[in-house]
């Protein structure tokens, strides 16, 4: 079974708009989807500081394995702030199925009667629905119950942002991921950049290009 959210230290068809804020931060409301690198699923952390130290509280479902307390504490110390309060802010919930993550995302307003979280973030969505030893049929009506569930969070007071690495993978299944996008009301793309080799956030509507942003080791 899913886990359900731990303390971090123990462990919608909708038209893109042009994102209005600063693109190194996740959204107030609607849902954000982030992808282009195969390490997309662990760049997370770098947005966590900015929510945290705004005194936010962050819900993260993990189906790609990567939430690690170490970043957080480094990034923690980045900015003065003690790592004990960046982790009471935190919940974390893992997922190592599809079926787990789609569970996981059904439950999340009951999560949020617990624990009042401003943001939510989802990695390996869809990526998880990929797995070979799934039949097709049911990975994709476990996905399509993934998407309702995240339909269904449009009312809350409650910015969603997922992480994805699917545009890495080949095959039929990779049609989620625009299922996927085709439902987020905004889109950004990691890439590096050819001079300097810093990762870079692009921000896209309808494939065109809206806004470009460096990084370097942590986040803008």
């Amino acid at each position: 079974m899913a886990s359900d959210p731990i303390p971090a230290a123990l462990v919608a068809p909708v038209a893109l708009s042009p994102p209005p804020r600063r693109p190194w931060a996740l959204p107030p409301a609607g849902l954000a989807v982030f992808y282009g690198r195969p390490e997309t699923p662990r760049l997370f952390h770098y947005f966590l500081p900015r929510l945290l130290a705004e005194g936010k509280q962050v819900l993260c479902l993990d189906g790609a394995n990567r939430f690690d307390p170490l970043l957080i504490a480094r990034l923690a110390r980045q900015r003065g702030i003690a790592a004990a309060e960046f982790n009471r802010r935190i919940r974390v919930a893992r997922a190592f199925t599809c079926f787990q993550l789609t569970e996981l995302l059904v439950r999340v307003p009951r999560f949020v009667e617990k624990f009042a979280a401003d943001a939510l973030i989802v990695t390996a969505l869809p990526d998880l629905y990929f797995d070979e030893d799934v039949r097709d049929l049911d990975a994709a009506v476990a996905f399509r119950h993934a998407l309702d569930a995240l339909r269904a969070l449009a009312p809350l007071p409650l910015g969603v942002a997922v992480f994805t690495d699917a545009t890495s993978f080949a095959g039929p299944r990779r049609a989620m991921f625009t299922q996927l996008t085709a439902q987020a009301t905004e889109l950004w793309r990691f890439a590096l950049d050819g001079e300097n080799g810093k990762l870079r956030l692009i921000g896209e509507v309808g494939g065109s290009r809206l806004q470009v942003t460096g990084c370097g080791d942590r986040a803008c």
